[in-house]
């Protein structure tokens, strides 16, 4: 990569009461940001400028800024984790961060304009906070290698920034100002959101780097239960692409796999229900959304084979018949689709029966190949298309599967680099199973967590390749945490990540801030109602009456009341989850 091209690695931040200026230390850098703190201009100047007076601290890089409450804030990075070299470039996890006020006090603002910005902090912290950022000064993170290997010489002169994928570029909101000024651009870092693992392996005393590598798409963005489907756009929730890379005596294969929600339009909006039933969309055209998101997939990646795993009864059941016609009706042959009930074929443990589902998909994905190019920087395969698999949230079914679709292409490219004999398999290697196996639980849970809130289903089988009991512990444990989490923490956590993404932007001159949404009576008096009535329900089984029929009347009573209170709330759980405030998801859905 050009010099010009690569971000600044070494900066310090010197911050006075006018401006903060962001120095390159880079070799031979003389280059420094000055970003007025009054008027936020943002101008490049030269070391000399910098007023020794000037507090100063290390960073490792500039997140980008924001508008909130109290005017801008500048966000930095000021911890990073090295967690590895991809073809000797340095990559790096951001661990730490810190938010820094252009104003500098904050005797300008109201009670409530203090309390909502407070709360807006709260929630870039929360964003902050969520494992699984990185980005390397020198290397574009947001490309698969069949990406970068088909780009013009233009492409490689261009500045991160400019040349990153938009869908992975976590801050490219917080970047916009630095994006219109393309002299300031190597001080703009890119940062990816979702997992990267690299180890550097052995198999028959050949060495080869191993790296895997999750990009979440930033487009519908969100948790869970309040970002479903698709958007008008066509862009899917919690779409992921998965890269699986060997770099093996100067060749390079990659094998890459998209996950996202099904896409059309279909909501499943908490309600208090373990299970909310989802809704397909009956006011929209579906075939809209639907034909822009593949014509899309299609111009990334080519043949789309759709892997479809949810349950085909119960309430998932519309759900893959609707997706099954569609695909139908698109009739394009581009497009194609398997669906395999993964709960019921795999129900009382039998995992073995996962391989009827590779079977099914062999010969396709003989057919899609994998990337590869050689030592001299010659292309030798294209991948000629991907497996797109969902379930219903994509990360815990959809995980396994990806795992194994992986380990049959892995199996191919390291028989066909010589690093594995003919006849041997990767399952026999007990060591670098170990290391493959944990890196795909990994990569599950760092999903799942940015995602869902709480680690992933079923990665005892991803791990060992056995389900075992302590895994359904585990399992049932993450999902009463998620279950708590969906209902009573994530309007909050979708409103930081729109906030972050810049969905909403905070108005300045805002009356009625949203965040402030009047609570029905029903909100605070019936869980009250409902306590008081099962209190009193206990009291009177502990103090029995002088008559059993008086006991058991007042137990019955009391009983009755909180049973009936605790129904009523259940029937309006909606009005008692904690639902986002920012952008209005009835729009989105």
């Amino acid at each position: 990569m050009a010099a010009a091209a690569a971000a600044y690695e070494k900066l310090k931040l010197h911050i006075t009461p006018e401006k903060f200026y962001v120095e390159a230390c880079d070799d031979g850098a003389d280059d420094v940001l000055a970003i007025d703190r009054v008027s936020t201009e943002v101008t490049l100047t030269v070391k000399k400028d910098v007023p020794p007076s000037a507090v100063t601290r290390p960073i490792y890089g500039v997140l980008g800024t924001i508008r909130l409450v109290a005017g801008n804030y500048l966000i930095v990075i000021t911890k990073k984790k090295k967690v590895g070299e991809c073809f000797s470039h340095a990559v790096w996890k951001a661990t730490d961060f810190d938010i820094l006020s252009y104003k500098k006090t904050m005797l300008h603002l109201t009670d409530i304009q203090l309390q909502d910005n407070k709360a807006f902090l709260a929630m870039l912290s929360h964003v902050l906070n969520v494992d699984g950022f990185y980005f390397s000064t020198t290397y574009d993170l947001t490309h698969t290698l069949q990406r970068l290997a088909n780009t013009s010489p233009e492409f490689q002169e261009m500045s991160l920034l400019e040349r990153a994928d938009p869908r992975f570029v976590w801050n490219g909101h917080l970047l916009r100002e630095f994006a219109a000024q393309p002299e300031i651009h190597r001080f703009a870092l890119p940062v990816m959101h979702g997992f990267i693992a690299m180890h550097s392996c052995s198999i028959n005393g050949k060495y080869f780097d191993w790296l895997l590598i999750s990009r979440r798409s930033c487009f519908r963005a969100g948790v869970r239960y309040y970002v479903r489907g698709i958007d008008s756009e066509g862009h899917a929730a919690n779409f992921v692409e998965t890269e699986q890379i060997v770099h093996y005596n100067g060749s390079k294969a990659s094998f890459v796999q998209t996950r996202g929600s099904i896409p059309f339009f279909w909501s499943q909006r908490p309600n208090l229900k373990y299970k909310p039933k989802p809704q397909i969309s009956k006011v929209v055209n579906h075939m809209d959304g639907f034909q822009r998101h593949f014509d899309s997939q299609i111009i990334s990646y080519g043949k789309q084979m759709i892997v479809n795993l949810v349950n085909q009864k119960g309430s998932e059941k519309p759900l893959e018949q609707t997706f099954a016609k569609m695909v139908n009706s698109l009739g394009n042959g581009m497009v194609r689709y398997v669906a395999f009930d993964f709960h019921k074929e795999c129900s009382r443990m039998r995992w073995d029966r996962l391989q009827l589902l590779m079977d099914q998909l062999a010969e396709q994905q003989d057919e899609f190949s994998y990337f590869l190019v050689d030592s001299d920087g010659k292309v030798v395969t294209q991948q000629e298309g991907i497996f797109r698999s969902n379930c219903m949230d994509c990360l815990d079914r959809t995980n396994v599967i990806q795992s194994l679709l992986a380990r049959r292409s892995l199996q191919a490219q390291l028989q066909r680099l010589g690093v594995l004999h003919v006849g041997q398999r990767i399952e026999e290697q007990a060591e670098f199973e170990k290391i493959y196996k944990n890196a795909w639980a990994d990569n599950a849970n760092a999903c799942a967590k940015q995602y869902a809130g709480t680690g992933a289903l079923k990665t005892d089988y991803t791990r060992t390749g056995k389900r075992t009991q302590w895994g359904l512990i585990m399992d049932g444990w993450n999902s009463l945490i998620r279950y708590y989490k969906n209902n009573f923490s994530d309007g909050f956590r979708q409103d930081a990540i729109d906030l972050f993404l810049g969905n909403y932007s905070v108005d300045e001159v805002e009356s009625v801030s949203p965040l402030h949404v009047q609570k029905d009576w029903k909100f605070l008096a019936l869980p009250i109602i409902m306590v008081v009535a099962f209190s009193m329900c206990i009291i009177c089984l502990l103090m029995a009456g002088d008559t059993w029929t008086e006991t058991l009347a007042y137990v019955l009573f009391w009983g009755t009341a909180s049973f009936g209170t605790l129904a009523i709330i259940f029937y309006n759980g909606r009005d008692f989850v904690d639902a986002p405030k920012l952008v209005q998801k009835e729009k989105m859905d």
